[in-house]
């Protein structure tokens, strides 16, 4: 590389540009990261009380680290494209992934034929 290209490089603003769009986006990341801690918490609550999980929490749950993700593709030069609030919100739709969960019935078989538990 000569010179006439790194001084091209260092006086382009779209390499400034990103970087402040960077800090603003790892320090969003901290927040969301928070809040997806505080997420797991009160669904592993929510569990423990009811029994099953939360819908709601679990579909807020896809989102945010979907957003998460898209945060970090940005931040480490793997998309170009802004994450939210610079594009939509990721939504199951988006993401082209369901999030359902079934449950599993799991039986156990006794050493003898006859008995079974359940």
């Amino acid at each position: 590389m000569d010179n006439a290209q790194l001084k091209s490089n260092l006086s382009a603003s779209k390499h400034w540009l990103r970087l402040v769009f960077m800090l603003l986006f790892a320090a969003v990341l901290q927040l969301a990261s928070l809040v997806m801690w505080i997420l797991v918490a009160v669904q592993f609550l929510f569990s423990l009380i009811t029994g099953e999980d939360n819908q709601h929490l679990r579909r807020f749950g896809h989102a945010l680290s979907t957003y998460i993700y898209d945060v970090l593709k940005f931040l480490c030069y793997s998309s170009e494209e802004k994450p939210f609030p610079f594009a939509d919100w990721p939504t199951q739709a988006s993401t082209g992934q369901d999030v359902v969960v079934q449950p599993v019935q799991v039986a156990i078989v006794a050493d003898k034929p006859d008995e079974t538990v359940k």
